[in-house]
């Protein structure tokens, strides 16, 4: 009677066991499919186009993944590069999208912030590489005027300020334009509307072409690369002897009128000359509120 008993506990507890660890088991599968859904890995992304949209930009998985088949073969998975080359492509993407920082990333991903901004330095020539022939960054009305080769667009603006009781200072900010005392920007804008150069003050005195030589913006310019400035920037001489160009509309001084060339040639440079002045408003409001 008593063995019996000692059977019938020990087959109770093997039973217990067995249904524990058979609880332990689904728990762990349970905990393993939510862990997987806050994992930067391919599940997060591939079960949810919403995720895909968010961190990357791009529409759907499909198009995610589309890219990783084209860029996979130039990534590597090294311990200079601990995560996968899936988790790669996402951080370069999220860093492109979100701009988040390195240290934000790497608890995302479970690295270090170095390996997050290693990986990103690496990989963004990798991203970009396939498709460098295929991305057009110019806006329609650059491209129908002027194709792909603008650069730039210059202007300089004033901004009022009182009177300075030194006479030499009240004589370098007068400005005959505004009839005020003003200090004078040169400020440089890309196609796409990014303000790319800005120069310390002038006195309002000084002419666009002296700033324009002076403040280091021809420094900047590269061989043919197109700048489209105001009629009183002379600076051809100055932009040419750089192995670049610019433009501005025509003179009518001492003519009559202008050509037809000289006609299309103003129009189209108007045309895309009211994003630079567009600009310049936003800027000077900031500053007049500051």
């Amino acid at each position: 009677m008593g063995h019996e008993e000692v059977s019938e506990e020990k087959d109770l507890t093997v039973e217990d066991m067995q249904l524990a660890l058979r609880s332990s088991n689904e728990e762990i599968y349970k905990l393993r499919e939510k862990l997987s859904m806050f994992q930067m890995d391919i599940d997060y992304f591939k079960n949810s186009d919403s995720n895909t949209l968010y961190y990357t930009g791009l529409p759907t998985f499909m198009h995610l993944n589309a890219i990783y088949d084209l860029v996979k073969c130039y990534m590597a998975e090294t311990s200079q590069a601990p995560l996968k080359k899936f988790q790669q492509l996402i951080l370069t993407l999220i860093k492109l999208r979100l701009n988040l920082p390195f240290r934000d990333l790497a608890n995302r991903f479970n690295c270090h912030y170095t390996s997050a901004g290693r990986i990103f330095s690496k990989d963004i020539g990798y991203t970009i590489l396939p498709f460098k022939n295929l991305v057009i960054n110019m806006p329609q009305c650059f491209q129908d005027n002027f194709g792909l080769r603008t650069t730039v667009l210059i202007d300089c603006f004033e901004v009022f300020i009182e009177r300075p009781s030194n006479v030499n200072a009240a004589a370098r900010t007068w400005s005959n334009y505004k009839h005020h005392h003003t200090v004078k920007f040169l400020i440089g804008i890309t196609p796409q509307g990014v303000i790319c150069f800005i120069s310390n003050a002038y006195g309002g005195r000084a002419s666009d072409k002296f700033i324009t030589e002076d403040c280091g913006f021809l420094d900047k310019l590269q061989p043919r690369d197109l700048v489209i400035a105001d009629r009183g920037f002379l600076i051809s001489n100055s932009v040419n002897m750089c192995l670049a160009e610019v433009v501005t509309p025509a003179f009518l001084k001492g003519k009559k009128q202008l050509s037809a060339k000289e006609v299309e040639s103003t129009r189209k440079i108007a045309n895309v000359r009211i994003h630079v002045e567009r600009i310049i408003g936003m800027l000077r409001s900031k500053i007049y509120y500051i």
